[in-house]
C-alpha cells in the first residue's frame, strides 16, 4: 500500500512535536506493511466518512481513508481524553 496525505494532515504534522513527528513516521511504515499490526490499534472511527483511526503514541492520534491501494492521512492530532 502506498501512503498520500490530505493538506490537512500536512498542516498537522509541521506543527507537531518533533518526537511526535518521528513516532508517527515510525507508524505510518508499520501501517503500509500491515494494517492490523499491534502498535497501530487500527481500528474503523466513523462508517459514513469511511475514516479509520491509528495510534502514534498514548496522546496522539492519526486519522486516514482507505482509497483504491492508498491510505490517505487525514490529520493527526492530540487525543481528547
Amino acid at each position: 500500500m502506498k501512503i498520500d496525505y490530505a493538506p490537512r494532515a500536512l498542516v498537522a504534522l509541521e506543527s507537531a512535536p518533533d518526537k511526535i513527528r518521528k513516532t508517527f513516521y515510525k507508524q505510518v511504515r508499520l501501517l503500509t506493511a500491515n494494517l492490523r499490526h499491534p502498535s497501530l490499534r487500527t481500528k474503523k472511527y466513523d462508517d459514513g466518512r469511511d475514516w479509520w483511526q491509528g495510534r502514534v503514541n498514548d496522546d496522539w492520534r492519526f486519522y486516514f481513508t482507505i482509497v483504491n491501494e492508498t491510505y490517505v492521512i487525514q490529520d493527526v492530532i492530540k487525543h481528547p481524553k
